[in-house]
């Protein structure tokens, strides 16, 4: 995949005489078992010396899962709501975590505890809303649950969604949904990681929340792997490191 990445190293450049630290890290959502994707997924971070964070769906996880995302694997778990339902009227955006109903708290419990009961005490206390929806009133009900982080997409308005819960959203996702659900152009992709850089580095958003890359290992097809191991080489080449989930998690006030 021959492509420009000037437009991107120049940024980085701009980031660097500023010595502006740039820390990135990889969510990859809807895990439900061992697949050769996941293999693929989960061998790509560990070329690239990444830690692939998967968003499992708890109540179709598959206990073979356990092995993928323990000891010092280069993939690990995160908690993908709870089954991934749609609970949204037909006329709105699918969310399983929308407006408040009956037994939606119970959900948010239910996920990490299978989670845990299933894979291990190595599940890292995030949730992760289907469709990075949420109502944010329910944030309220994480810390409860043991709930450390809440990750979904776009820049975070604020540090932490509820006490003790820090927001590690996404912010770049290859995938166009809406059409051929392959990879976006990749110019495009290119142009709108530089913008997202831009704003960072002038202020607009929050430049200390690490820059999260969004995959989905089921659905991608070579240019979509090939265009994710480019451009994580090239960020991690232009200076960005990756960053530390589990101990911006403990030191979370």
């Amino acid at each position: 995949m021959m492509l420009d990445w000037s437009p991107l190293q120049s940024e980085l450049a701009l980031w660097r005489s500023s010595h502006l630290p740039l820390e990135i890290w990889w969510r990859d959502d809807d895990a439900i078992a061992v697949t050769a994707a996941l293999d693929q997924l989960c061998a790509l971070a560990e070329d690239l010396g990444a830690r692939a964070h998967l968003a499992i769906i708890p109540a179709l996880a598959q206990d073979s899962l356990a092995a993928v995302v323990s000891g010092p694997a280069p993939c690990r778990a995160m908690v993908h709501g709870w089954a991934h339902q749609n609970h949204n009227p037909p006329d709105q955006k699918k969310a399983e975590f929308g407006a408040p109903r009956a037994g939606v708290s119970d959900d948010m419990q239910r996920g990490i505890d299978t989670l845990q009961m299933r894979l291990g005490p190595q599940v890292l206390p995030v949730f992760v809303p289907p469709w990075n929806r949420m109502d944010l009133t329910l944030a309220r009900h994480l810390p409860g649950f043991g709930y450390r982080g809440l990750s979904a997409f776009g820049p975070r308005i604020q540090t932490h969604a509820a006490p003790g819960v820090i927001n590690l959203n996404t912010h770049i996702d290859p995938i166009d949904w809406r059409g051929t659900r392959g990879l976006v152009a990749p110019d495009t992709l290119i142009a709108r990681v530089v913008s997202i850089l831009q704003d960072r580095r002038a202020g607009r958003v929050d430049a200390t929340e690490p820059l999260g890359y969004l995959t989905h290992h089921l659905i991608h097809d070579d240019p979509v792997w090939d265009f994710s191991r480019a451009l994580l080489s090239e960020l991690l080449a232009g200076g960005a490191q990756h960053a530390d989930i589990d101990a911006l998690l403990k030191d979370t006030p």
